[in-house]
This record gives C-alpha cells, structure tokens and sequence, in this order.
C-alpha cells in the first residue's frame, strides 16, 4: 500500500502560493516606490508570475487597479504614492503663497512712496537751487537701492 502524500503536496502548493504573493507585493511595492508604471504586466515581469494569476488574486488587483488610477497619463515620471502631496497640503501652500504675494505687494507700495518722495525732495531741491541735505540725499540712494534689489 502506497503512502498518502497528498498533505505534502498541499503544503508546496500553499509555499509556493505564498511566495508568489510575496514577491507580487514586493514587486508592486518597488514598482510604486521608483515612480514607475504599474501595470499587470508591469508586476508580472517584475515579481516573476504570471498575468493571470494576479488576475485571480483580490487584494493584488485591487491593488494593482488602485495604483494605475491614480497614475498621470503624463509622459513623465510618476511620483510614488507616499511622495505626493495631500489636497490639504497643497491649499496650505497657496494660502501661504497669497499671504507672500500680498506682503511683496504692501513692500512695493512702500518702496515706491519712499522713492516718490525722495525724488521729489530731489527736484524740489533742484528748482530752488538748493544744494540737497546730504540725508535726503543719502536717503534718495538708499531708497533706489532697496528699490532696484527688489526689482
């Protein structure tokens, strides 16, 4: 009478299937983390198993599908999921944008009154044939400097 082998055969079969999903998982995960496509084939070639058999397993191709939807059809490279910013991280940054772009507008108004002034300080000074007070004048330099470094 022959032995029965049958729960050694199983317990292969089970490694096996667990390997297989293991090195699946590892391929999608490097996939994702160097920015690249991920595809069935892509995981595929990539974990060393075939289409179909990503086909059968659920979570991997939930995965999978989860990971290609969330791709850009840009021709450049894609960002890996855990690198991209957040909906609520980005509207921080254009609210922090704004409030920059509105201080370099108040400084601009400023700079410009400064300099108005000082110019006309200068041509009131040189239409009364006045020598100008060294202050203003040194005022006046200051002024346009500050002025053209922000231009």
């Amino acid at each position: 009478m022959r032995a029965d082998n049958a729960r050694h055969v199983i317990a292969a079969a089970r490694r096996r299937s667990q390997r297989a999903q293991e090195q699946a998982a590892a391929a999608l995960h490097r996939l994702d983390s160097a920015g690249r496509a991920v595809s069935f084939d892509a995981v595929a070639k990539e974990a060393g198993v075939s289409r179909s058999w990503l086909y059968t397993q659920p979570h991997l191709r939930a995965e999978i599908e989860r990971l290609r939807r969330r791709q850009r059809p840009s021709p450049g490279p894609v960002i890996p999921e855990r690198q991209r910013a957040s909906d609520p991280s980005l509207r921080a940054r254009l609210i922090a944008a704004h409030a920059h772009i509105n201080e370099l507008h108040a400084e601009n108004r400023r700079l410009r009154a400064a300099l108005a002034e000082a110019l006309g300080a200068n041509r009131t000074a040189a239409t009364r044939d006045t020598p100008v007070d060294d202050t203003d004048h040194n005022r006046e330099l200051q002024v346009r400097a500050t002025f053209e470094r922000q231009a």
